[in-house]
């Protein structure tokens, strides 16, 4: 069973129906409690949806009513012909791609079919609903929640896993041998999806920002962790540990202290260009095993050199 928890969007909900219906109620519109309905439909979990959301509804509605009262008015209020206007009004709004606004547009028809008298006090009565439900809605939606503090929770239990991860790395080309199960490759990518997802919304919460460092952020470091996914079977699987093996375990375990959110890329790919140089003064292998294992590692080096153009791509965030 699920804990039980109430959200800010269900408090909004909640909230934003009781004030659109007790407005129609003080208005005295007829089928008042049809604003909170449209307000309900206009909540959604960002401001840019909430304004699509009201768009939408705003036009199918419209488009809904004019052919109300074009066929109503026309062959008479039966439910043959409220069938033939749905038939015409979905392929419309599907076409204008407003057809999410089709529950909202239908709960106005239902109302024009129920009352049988289209007149222009009646086309008032639900020009004020639409006016109260949608604004309602759109009002109560323009309050987000910073996602700052979550963001940065995020960006720090990645960071964590990837030290982790390099430390391993680092731990096995020492050793040999390590009992790790790999099992925080699995946590980041969760973590990433989950964060990139926080910071997309972050950015549809803001109607003049159109990026979020965050989410380039997050982005960069899933390149990055395709790159770690991609070598280390390869790592895992030396058929023999050489003498090359702890000069590059070194330079991950300075690489695993300096995981952050700033950008000191071009600072590691020099001394990574110091770990090649050395590579290149030892020994050459002496025979099939160690020549495997050797290519090996230094594929390694070369895909750890992507990993930090990646990086040095990336502007960089504050180290909070």
């Amino acid at each position: 069973m699920k804990k039980f928890s109430i959200g800010y969007r269900t408090l909004k909900t909640a909230l934003g129906a009781s004030i659109a219906i007790a407005i129609a109620q003080f208005f005295d519109l007829h089928f008042f409690t049809a604003a909170g309905i449209l307000t309900i439909l206009c909540i959604q979990p960002t401001k840019r949806k909430s304004i699509h959301a009201v768009y939408t509804r705003v036009v199918a509605s419209t488009v809904g009513m004019l052919l109300a009262f074009v066929f109503f008015g026309t062959f008479g209020y039966h439910p043959v012909v409220l069938g033939i206007v749905l038939v015409l009004f979905i392929p419309t709004i599907v076409s204008l791609g407003v057809a999410e606004g089709f529950v909202s547009s239908a709960v106005i028809m239902m109302h024009i079919y129920s009352e049988a008298n289209f007149t222009i006090e009646f086309l008032q009565n639900e020009l004020g609903l639409m006016a109260i439900g949608f604004g309602t809605g759109l009002a109560v939606n323009m309050y987000m929640p910073d996602m700052q503090h979550e963001l940065v929770h995020y960006r720090q239990k990645i960071e964590v896993l990837y030290r982790k991860i390099f430390s391993e790395i680092a731990n096995y080309l020492r050793n040999g041998d390590t009992l790790w199960d790999g099992k925080e490759l699995i946590e980041a990518m969760e973590l990433l999806n989950k964060a990139k997802a926080l910071a997309f919304n972050d950015v549809q919460n803001h109607l003049t920002r159109k990026d979020n460092m965050y989410y380039v952020y997050f982005d960069m470091r899933e390149k990055q962790l395709e790159i770690i996914e991609r070598v280390l079977p390869q790592i895992t699987a030396l058929p023999v540990i050489t003498a090359q093996a702890p000069l590059v375990a070194d330079f991950l375990e300075d690489l695993s202290k300096h995981v952050h959110s700033g950008n000191t890329a071009s600072h590691f790919r020099e001394k990574l260009n110091i770990v090649k140089l050395e590579f290149a003064k030892m020994p050459l292998p002496t025979n099939h095993q160690t020549f495997l294992a050797m290519a090996a590692l230094y594929q390694f080096i070369e895909e750890m050199d992507a990993y930090l153009v990646i990086k040095q791509s990336f502007k960089g965030l504050n180290k909070k």
